[in-house]
């Protein structure tokens, strides 16, 4: 039944899409697929503004937070080889880094976002994502190392272990470790570890300050670009560029074990925590649908929005990117109530 009742939703999306645009800023890609390959993408709107390069369904869009599961599968795959576990002491690989950081804290709790660390971008405080400053020149940002003078000096929040709240700065710790244990740059371990495996060839850690002709501009409410509001190069939080074809292949290499065994990517989508301020669960590097099997990827900067869902059930799946603030969540609602059954 589900196979249908989305098949239904997915055919009409271009209807529904022309019908949000006249009152959203939407300009992007979606594409929505089944078991048995692509049912529709649906690119719109501008890739480049000043240039009028439309959105195709070949455009590259950073994806924000999208880029955590990623981040997670690196350090599982380092897991694997046993260059660390789990159950490791953050501290045991940083030493002397970041002395803030409750000395109990470990690898699985920063995946699991319950280590309690404090966090150099803290969501729960609210606020435009538009209105963030970075405090370092956003040019200087183009390493996990880098970011310790963005993410040290802030007191752990809470006792390890404690509690669940999302946590950024986590996941930079946790690209900086990867780098630490592998001698190993980080961009080159998401490549051989997860994008090559999944065969996933248009994406990477592109600098904002270099962007292609066939990656999208990211653009905040008022018309400007966001290349002053993020680092220009994105860490294990976020900052990777991908297309919808991409994504769809990581969804499918992820759950046929090309990227880590599957008993892995069963841990690693397994809750961990009820999160009910976003009607959702967590794992550990993956969101969680709050009922049903559906896995979910997303993320959102200044300039940039980002929502995929797979169901590894019946194979059915979408993403939806955009490169403003807030154009993917619209065409997201209307196809996550169909997916997380």
């Amino acid at each position: 039944m589900l196979g249908v009742v989305f098949r239904s939703v997915a055919d009409n999306v271009g209807d529904e899409l022309g019908r949000l645009v006249g009152s959203s800023d939407f300009s992007g890609t979606v594409a929505v697929w089944g078991p048995d390959g692509r049912i529709v993408t649906v690119p719109h709107g501008f890739a480049h503004r000043g240039r009028a390069i439309p959105a195709t369904s070949e455009t590259r869009y950073a994806v924000a937070s999208g880029t955590k599961g990623v981040t997670a599968l690196v350090i599982a795959s380092l897991v694997g080889d046993g260059a660390l576990g789990f159950d490791t002491r953050f501290r045991t690989v940083v030493g002397d880094l970041l002395p803030m950081v409750d000395d109990r804290v470990t690898i699985e709790q920063l995946l699991a976002h319950t280590s309690g660390v404090g966090d150099y971008l803290d969501e729960s405080l609210g606020g435009d994502v538009d209105d963030h400053v970075l405090t370092v020149p956003a040019h200087q940002l183009d390493s996990p190392r880098e970011y310790l003078r963005v993410i040290d000096g802030f007191a752990q929040a809470f006792t390890p272990g404690e509690r669940f709240a999302y946590n950024n700065g986590a996941y930079v710790m946790l690209s900086l470790v990867a780098e630490i244990v592998s001698e190993t740059s980080f961009y080159d371990l998401v490549s051989e570890r997860v994008t090559r495996p999944a065969g996933m060839e248009n994406t990477g850690f592109l600098r904002s300050d270099r962007l292609d002709g066939d990656v999208a501009v990211g653009y905040i409410k008022d018309g400007r670009s966001n290349v002053f509001h993020l680092p220009v190069r994105g860490a294990g939080d976020g900052g990777m560029y991908t297309t919808v074809a991409d994504v769809e292949r990581f969804w499918h290499a992820l759950f046929v074990g090309d990227i880590v065994p599957t008993e892995v990517v069963e841990w690693m989508t397994t809750p961990t925590s009820a999160v009910p301020g976003e009607g959702m669960r967590y794992g550990r590097g993956f969101w969680l649908a709050g009922n049903g099997p559906a896995v979910i990827l997303g993320g959102m900067d200044a300039g940039v929005s980002f929502n995929s869902a797979h169901n590894p059930t019946t194979g059915h799946g979408y993403v939806v990117v955009s490169n403003t603030s807030s154009g993917a969540w619209p065409v997201a609602a209307i196809l996550e109530p169909h997916l997380a059954q």
